[in-house]
């Protein structure tokens, strides 16, 4: 029998209500304190999400979009430079490219992860970059010096990080993790044998505490994590408008500043990060257990050696459209990301790219659907989500060996 009570694409009302009183305790400290800029909340906020990351270094900042630009800008990013990223993001990581002063190159991604495709970066470096007179590797045409590479931890499971870091190391590029989607996320290094967490692994790496993310705040918020002294030093001032001390500015910075309520507001959150990943991994378990016999849905791949943590539960579907539209009728909430892969976007026209260029990213763009999600999701739920999917789609012939 049909109910029509609401499943939400995402739930941020429940957990929210059961933390209350100590998110309210929070605001009332800084009522009574008047610390609502930097302070002890930001600085307990930075110590513990490094620790969480297994990073040296985190540094609070105003948003995801300043974290992915501040660390650019720390690793020397600058005008006549590339940076090598993923079409099938969203734009900030593009964007935050752009404003460093660089340009953003793309190259294709996996089919069954959706991350970065290591061959499709070796590909791109050897095929489309050159080494000038002064041995610096530069794009052909353009002749920019390829400075970085942003592997994407898309819905919430790392790239390969470790061929990655392998391709970069031989080619002299720093790698920039974009962990926005990852907190938490692990990938075993078999150069390492050992578990490592998003944001750990590379030069630096960018994190978004946007409302709706793994951690988010009540507002905008973000940070940069690092291994390295000299780029947490640097973000430190980028964020503050270069202040090495007040009023000394050892360069020219940005209002990028976490404020003291958002610190103290995800230093309660981040206690319940573990459950909360917990419960969400639980949750993809359920839905891949009753998806299996849905031969026409594919669902998350989670390669050995990948332990996501499920920012987003993305399927492939045929016809997208009438299932988003069945569930809707159902009021069952879904999602895209991201309808439009970034070199087809009209604010990257002018890149230079065509239709074509990435088949990869171009056949998920109008497959993928996202279901609901979060770690308040109940079982029942799950069940009722997977009954409405697989109705919609009983009279698809597409199948798994369609596309994987």
């Amino acid at each position: 029998m049909r109910t029509n009570q609401q499943i939400p694409f995402l739930d941020l009302v429940t957990p929210h209500e059961e933390m209350e009183q100590e998110l309210v305790d929070v605001f009332r400290t800084a009522l009574h304190s008047a610390a609502f800029i930097g302070g002890s909340a930001v600085e307990k906020f930075d110590k513990d999400f490094g620790a969480f990351c297994q990073a040296e270094h985190s540094i609070g900042v105003a948003s995801g979009t300043d974290a992915l630009r501040f660390a650019l800008l720390a690793a020397g990013i600058e005008s006549g430079d590339a940076v090598v990223t993923v079409p099938n993001t969203f734009i900030a990581t593009a964007e935050a490219i752009s404003q460093s002063g660089a340009r953003p190159y793309f190259v294709d991604v996996d089919e069954r992860t959706y991350n970065m495709d290591p061959a499709k970066l070796r590909k791109f470096l050897e095929k489309d970059c050159s080494r000038n007179p002064a041995g610096e590797l530069v794009t052909k045409g353009l002749r920019l010096r390829v400075k970085a590479v942003i592997p994407v931890h898309l819905y919430g499971q790392m790239a390969d990080m470790d061929a990655i870091m392998e391709i970069a190391a031989e080619f002299g590029l720093l790698v920039i993790e974009d962990a926005c989607q990852a907190h938490g996320a692990e990938y075993f290094s078999k150069r390492r044998t050992a578990w490592l967490k998003a944001g750990s692994v590379g030069y630096a790496a960018a994190f978004s505490f946007y409302p709706g993310k793994n951690l988010g705040a009540c507002g905008e918020a973000g940070a940069v994590t690092t291994n390295d002294e000299r780029v947490a030093k640097t973000v430190r001032m980028l964020r503050d408008h270069g202040q090495a001390k007040k009023y000394y500015h050892d360069l020219e910075g940005y209002n990028g500043r976490l404020d003291a309520i958002q610190a103290g507001l995800l230093s309660v959150k981040l206690k319940n990060l573990p459950k909360w990943t917990s419960q969400r991994r639980e949750a993809a378990r359920r839905y891949n257990e009753l998806f299996r016999e849905v031969g026409a849905v594919v669902t998350p791949f989670e390669p050995e050696g990948s332990r996501a943590v499920y920012h987003l539960y993305v399927v492939r579907v045929e016809d997208r459209e009438r299932l988003q539209a069945d569930l809707a009728s159902q009021n069952i909430g879904t999602g895209i990301h991201y309808p439009v892969p970034l070199h087809l976007q009209k604010a990257y026209v002018h890149l230079g790219y065509r239709a074509g260029d990435f088949p990869v990213a171009e056949r998920l763009a109008p497959q993928i659907v996202s279901l609901p999600m979060f770690p308040q999701l109940r079982s029942d739920q799950i069940e009722r989500v997977v009954a409405a999917v697989s109705e919609a789609v009983s009279e698809s012939s597409w199948v798994h060996s369609d596309i994987v």
